[in-house]
């Protein structure tokens, strides 16, 4: 690693933000490509590596400078994610989560809890993970179950949470449970320690991709822990939820960016490479075409993630645009389809090589399939989008 990010005192400036995308590339190629393809065949959460991330000042990425953070930008950010997943989309996604936790606890937490917590995580000493979804609950959010009993001082939770990444691993739980009405209103957050008694988690889930970071199950029986634990206020828990989520979906969606990128530019030295009917595939006009319609595929992608993330930046002004979360929504759903479908053409054009292992290209087009899915379907995306368009 060539540098450490350090906090700017104002906006960054262009030299200062390539000198931050270079360290960062610097890290992804040295740090994560060389091995990604082990950690994918062996199930490896490579902990030690994350920890030399946090060291680099990534895992707080847009997170204050008084407890470490790196008070990076959300275009900034965007920048580094994609990088990252040119060395393996799974760690970037990983620490994308990781970075959406420390921004709630830094945006909604008290005093205490940001000073007791984030020095943790960003240094990445410690890990975070996000409980939201559950079994029966997935794009309904709102139909949450997992409860939340105020007994005394103390607040007793219980309940399932599905399809939670990090879980075994991370320093800290954040919790979203029921504490009032059905509904998007009754929904509050709790900090959990991952140390606290009740707390348990299901076998690491077998899966298409991601295989470098652990997905399990965070079972809650009657986990008790301090009512001070509860983030932000009662009944507030799903507008944490969701606006955690504008910002995850940019960076999932940068994370897509970086995965195609790198299958792109295997699939462009690939064709130059092999030959067939006597001439390079490179020469036949079929895979010209190909190939430019995924680059200009990833450009569009990439002018409308970066559009999201400067309108999650105020534009310049410091406050949320009126229009982000349709923004980050069109920005999601259109650069992990694009991504999805550049990385499946990098494999169509590698023929059968490109359906082995060693080649990396099915493990990029594995790891970015689930990006469709996670931080809201792409379907979710498409209602937030037209019932925006509609004012409903």
């Amino acid at each position: 690693m060539s540098m450490t990010i350090t906090p700017p005192s104002e906006s960054l400036s262009a030299d200062e933000r390539a000198a931050i995308i270079e360290a960062v590339r610097d890290f992804a190629e040295s740090e994560l490509a060389p091995h990604a393809l082990e950690w994918d065949e062996n199930k490896h959460f490579p902990r030690d590596t994350l920890h030399r991330a946090g060291e680099l000042g990534l895992g707080g990425i847009y997170v204050r400078e008084d407890v470490g953070g790196s008070g990076l930008s959300r275009s900034d950010a965007v920048a580094i994610f994609e990088q990252i997943a040119v060395g393996d989309p799974s760690i970037a996604a990983y620490i994308s989560i990781h970075n959406m936790v420390a921004w709630m606890i830094d945006t909604y937490g008290s005093d205490v809890q940001r000073q007791e917590w984030l020095p943790l995580l960003t240094s990445m000493q410690g890990f975070g993970s996000y409980c939201l979804t559950e079994p029966g609950a997935g794009s309904d959010a709102a139909a949450i179950t997992t409860t939340a009993i105020r007994d005394g001082d103390e607040v007793v939770l219980t309940g399932v949470k599905q399809f939670i990444s990090g879980a075994g691993e991370a320093s800290v739980y954040i919790v979203m449970a029921r504490t009032g009405e059905p509904g998007a209103r009754g929904i509050t957050a709790f900090l959990v320690p991952a140390d606290t008694a009740g707390l348990s988690f299901g076998a690491n889930e077998k899966k298409m991709g991601w295989n470098a970071q652990p997905t399990r199950q965070v079972i809650l029986d009657e986990v008790r822990v301090p009512a001070a634990n509860m983030l932000g206020s009662e009944g507030q828990g799903f507008k944490i939820a969701m606006s955690a989520l504008d910002g995850g979906r940019i960076n999932i969606a940068a994370c897509s960016l970086g995965g195609a990128q790198w299958a792109l530019d295997q699939a462009v030295r690939y064709v130059q490479e092999r030959f067939t009917f006597g001439e390079a595939l490179a020469a036949k006009q079929s895979v010209v075409f190909t190939l430019a319609d995924m680059a200009t595929e990833l450009r569009a992608a990439r002018a409308l993630v970066r559009d999201a993330a400067a309108a999650l930046d105020g534009n310049g002004t410091g406050v949320k645009s009126p229009d982000a979360s349709m923004q980050c929504a069109m920005a999601k759903r259109y650069a992990t389809d694009a991504g999805f479908r550049i990385a499946n053409e990098a494999l169509q054009l590698h023929g059968g090589y490109g359906y082995l292992h060693d080649y990396g290209i099915e493990k990029v087009v594995r790891d970015l399939r689930v990006h469709q899915i996670l931080e809201g379907t792409n379907e979710i995306m498409r209602v937030i989008i037209g019932r925006e368009l509609l004012g409903a």
